[in-house]
């Protein structure tokens, strides 16, 4: 299965680089798999597609202020450390992407705030460094103050104030993700008040959303590759909602990679680790029925997991009307909801 399979022309205006003042203002691409059709709609309509048995889960991981800006200690040059997982218990050493790479050895000290420094430890692959972070206080607390919001880098903009509550979903529980499972960006506690009055359940799962999202798979074979581990928890009242439910609607494809990760013994069950689960055409899913899901990069992890759920075919025929039809697309534009 080649790569070059899940390709896509996509004009670089329907990007969408402004999240919608009303985050459930969104289109929403509405497919049939049974009928292979599909139709469109508007997010909003989202509850007229549920049944009283539906069980929806969403992704509650909560976005942190990775995106560091600080100088090399002794020289003037911005440099960006993108901190994008932790690797040791105590919060000290990170996998970091760091900017400008070539200059950042071994030993390299950035500074970003008067209480806050790293260290550049050990390079690693496809531009990683292993870097140590030396915080005069709680970490977090200080990258709320002084880290930038982690925008994808298809935003060809600066971060600001308002993306802060944006870049976030509306039931973010969980700290540890560097970006937005969007799919669920849209909802508001109205929109999800309706649908809970349709008489669906609604749980939730944990994924902490790793860079890997938007790095582009490294061998044309699909099936070579490899993906990033990323952490993930299904708790017990999740599994007892989904096993309840007639159908279980995935809230992205996040929510998605979660519960099919935690249903590899053949049946849901409750779950917490370490995924690098890759889900390609030929995949039986065990546990999800439905998915709501944003457009998602040409020949990305992402667009072959709906391949994979929707059939390729369908799915890019679909994807090439939302272009015709001027869909918004990635983080912050319009959704598809597969039935």
């Amino acid at each position: 299965m080649y790569l070059a399979d899940f390709d896509y022309e996509l004009p670089p205006e329907l990007i969408a680089q402004e999240a919608l003042t009303d985050r459930a203002a969104s289109r929403m691409l509405v497919i049939d798999r049974q009928q292979q059709r599909w139709h469109d709609s508007h997010f909003r309509e989202l509850p007229k597609y549920l049944r009283p048995t539906d069980c929806l889960v969403a992704n509650d991981t909560r976005v942190f202020n990775c995106r560091l800006i600080g100088q090399r200690r002794g020289h003037t040059g911005r440099v960006e450390v993108f901190l994008t997982k932790p690797l040791s218990s105590d919060g000290s050493r990170w996998d970091a992407l760091v900017r400008p790479g070539r200059k950042m050895l071994a030993g390299t000290i950035v500074d970003f705030a008067p209480d806050l420094e790293a260290t550049i430890l050990e390079h690693g692959e496809h531009g990683h460094r292993t870097v140590e972070i030396r915080p005069q206080g709680d970490l977090y607390e200080i990258l709320d103050r002084v880290g930038h919001t982690p925008l994808p880098p298809y935003i060809h903009r600066p971060d600001r104030p308002d993306d802060r509550e944006r870049y976030q979903t509306v039931f973010a529980r969980e700290r540890g993700s560097v970006a937005a499972p969007t799919a669920s960006l849209h909802f508001t506690p109205e929109v999800l008040a309706e649908c809970r009055a349709t008489g669906a359940s609604f749980a939730t799962v944990t994924l902490h959303v790793g860079l890997g999202t938007f790095e582009s798979l490294h061998s044309d074979t699909v099936e070579e590759n490899q993906l990033h581990t990323e952490f993930y928890r299904v708790p017990p009242e999740t599994v007892a909602a989904a096993r309840q439910a007639e159908r279980v609607v995935g809230l992205g494809t996040t929510a998605v990679r979660a519960l099919e990760s935690a249903s590899q013994g053949g049946e849901l069950a409750p779950a917490s680790g370490e995924t690098n689960l890759f889900i390609y055409p030929g995949y039986h899913f065990r546990t999800v029925g439905a998915m709501l899901t944003n457009f998602h990069l040409p020949k990305s992890s992402l667009l072959v997991m709906i391949g994979a759920f929707g059939g390729t075919e369908l799915m890019l025929s679909a994807y090439r009307h939302a272009v015709a039809e001027r869909y918004r697309f990635f983080s912050y534009g319009d959704c598809m909801l597969i039935l």
